[in-house]
């Protein structure tokens, strides 16, 4: 349950938020492409300043007790730079590193001072460059992109620059996180969710940030890490090559314990990578920051061992479905992707060329990534587990033929909002050499409003019905079906549950007079609808004749 300071403290987070979207409008930002940079390296900022003084308060008691905390660092570090430094490397690991200019209160008390502007973004940069080896994440040519830009340059008005950067450090200055950062992956998930709202939909551009519904998270999270082996789990690497906002990756490594793993990614987009950097940073998983690349999975993939691909415990996608990569598809089509892309790589189409199934290159990427005790779980096209030729059955006869495959899971129609495609999860757990469970959920669920959309909402018994008939492996009638690796070859490698539901025919005992009755019901039906088409169709005719050239 949440508590009444912490609704109270999201209540105020959310505030936070649209003020500083306020800011962004009042100067012509207000859903300018650099909206979202702002709104979430003022808050980030915000978040290192106030746990930096959260941490120092407890290794310096003597500092909280004091009035002006601020005023006590600033002194010591200009009474002794030694003593100061080795409060900073008394830091717990994942700390920003903050001299006292670069504290909010600093700027605050120094707002008026004339390019104000240039004083505040030299802060950000500074932090940014003290603090980079921690905080930066890597494009695939090796490049940092690190923590903060120089926000004023978002204003194309040099005269309201100083402004801008006022308004933004005043409603900093009044907010207060407090002793907030203990809180775990709960607390946190719905205010980062509110940060990102309005910046992480399926409309931007080439490769679309796709966000995955919680529930769909959770019922992944739940069958890959059963709550029997929580905290038991321990040492392990999570990977997701098309991360997105890594909301897959926060719910697996939540459950797993955010100490007990390490998370590696890789995804095209530089502002999915950046939402991503902050989600680990509010999340307690800045170790795994170094292991952020932002750059082409496909073409070229980040994290190998030597010259091979590296492999991981756990791996969760949901990657997107179809674009164009028509402009290096020959370039993957060599003897080094030969393994890697065993069931082959799609065509170029004649026409339509956005509607290329690139999914099927992040699948076959996944398989090949997994450890020999690996689990994976991604979200596919429904229309993935059906197909009778092309690359979809030859990565399912690969699943089946080498029992890699642990269970499906159909999902109800739009599950997701901003598509109609219906979506089933794959699980693969390459240790599973007994029976498959396939589930068709798409029956569950309510239809709800999403802005201009239509969305499938799950009730939480829902999500635990489909989870626990999958990690218990039962059957339900007209709902899951628990098949063996021979039966899914005899049906084709079909891994739809309806096409192995029991076929019931009900038998209903009547007399013979009753069989006369309902057959003689029957005839009279059939007659008076003959005439009603005899009768339209004489109807037809002479309309038809009425019809004249003009």
């Amino acid at each position: 349950m949440v508590d009444e300071l912490e609704l109270d403290f999201q209540k105020k987070t959310r505030t936070l938020i649209d003020d500083l979207k306020a800011i962004c409008a009042n100067y012509g930002l207000g859903n300018d492409g650099n909206e979202f940079k702002i709104i979430t390296q003022a808050f980030l900022y915000k978040f290192l300043n106030d746990q930096f003084a959260s941490a120092v308060k407890k290794i310096q008691p003597h500092i909280a007790e004091t009035d002006n905390w601020e005023e006590s660092l600033a002194s010591m570090e200009h009474n002794d730079e030694d003593d100061y430094e080795m409060l900073l490397l008394s830091l717990p690991a994942g700390i920003a590193h903050l001299k006292p200019v670069h504290f909010i209160r600093y700027l605050f008390n120094n707002q008026n001072q004339e390019n104000f502007a240039k004083i505040f973004d030299d802060t950000l940069i500074d932090i940014a460059s003290s603090n980079t080896d921690v905080f930066s994440i890597k494009t695939g040519g090796g490049a940092k992109v690190v923590l903060f830009d120089r926000l004023s340059n978002f204003i194309a008005d040099d005269s309201k620059k100083d402004a801008f950067c006022r308004a933004i450090i005043n409603k900093l200055v009044e907010f207060k996180i407090k002793d907030n950062f203990s809180k775990g992956f709960d607390f946190f998930a719905s205010i980062f969710e509110y940060i990102i709202k309005d910046y992480n939909s399926n409309s931007g551009g080439k490769y679309a940030e796709y966000y995955t519904p919680h529930a769909v998270a959770r019922i992944m999270t739940a069958i890959l890490v059963p709550v029997e082996q929580r905290g038991k789990v321990n040492n392990v690497s999570c990977y997701d090559p098309s991360a997105g906002s890594g909301t897959l990756l926060m719910n697996v490594a939540h459950a797993i314990g955010e100490t007990r793993c390490s998370i590696y990614t890789q995804d095209i987009s530089q502002k999915s990578s950046n939402l991503l950097r902050l989600n680990l940073i509010l999340n307690r998983l800045v170790h795994s920051i170094p292991n952020v690349i932002q750059g082409n999975t496909i073409l070229h993939p980040y994290h190998k061992e030597g010259n091979q691909l590296k492999h991981f415990d756990y791996i969760v996608s949901n990657p997107p479905f179809k674009l164009d990569f028509s402009d290096y598809r020959d370039d993957l089509d060599t003897k080094a992707n030969k393994d890697r892309f065993f069931a082959g790589i799609p065509k170029i189409k004649a026409k339509d060329k956005d509607k290329m199934e690139i999914y099927q290159l992040f699948l076959q990427h996944i398989i090949t990534s997994l450890k020999p005790t690996g689990k994976a779980a991604v979200v596919v096209p429904t229309g993935f587990i059906t197909a009778q030729s092309g690359i979809d059955k030859k990565i399912r006869e690969h699943l089946v033929n080498n029992k890699m495959l642990a269970g499906v899971v159909s999902m109800p129609s739009n599950i997701f909002a901003t598509t109609g495609t219906n979506v089933s999860i794959i699980f693969i757990d390459t240790t599973n050499k007994d029976k498959v469970i396939l589930i068709d959920a798409s029956n569950l669920g309510k239809k709800v409003k999403d802005g201009k959309n239509q969305k499938t909402v799950l009730t939480p018994a829902e999500e635990q019905q489909i989870t626990e008939a999958f990690n218990q492996k039962q059957a339900h009638e007209d709902f899951s079906v628990v098949v063996s690796y021979e039966e899914i070859i005899n049906k084709n490698y079909s891994l739809s549950a309806g096409q192995y539901f029991d076929v019931k025919i009900e038998y209903v005992d009547i007399t013979p007079e009753e069989f006369v009755t309902k057959m003689q019901g029957y005839t009279q039906n059939l007659e008076e609808l003959f005439k009603e088409s005899h009768t339209m169709e004489e109807e037809i005719k002479k309309q038809l004749a009425r019809l004249k050239y003009e």
